[in-house]
């Protein structure tokens, strides 16, 4: 009776520690994609024109 080879309750297995790395790293790169496309739109009306 090891609990590291027991099945939830409800028959899903608990996602493997390479699965939730995966899906966190997804998460981040899209946090960090939506963070830069951000920063992007905030700085191009400087480039367009004059501004002191």
């Amino acid at each position: 009776m090891t609990g590291k080879t027991a099945d939830n309750p409800d028959g899903k297995k608990a996602p493997s520690r390479e699965d939730r790395l995966k899906s966190a790293l997804k998460a981040n790169l899209a946090r960090r994609k939506a963070q830069a496309r951000a920063r992007a739109t905030a700085e191009t009306p400087k480039a367009g024109g004059k501004e002191d």
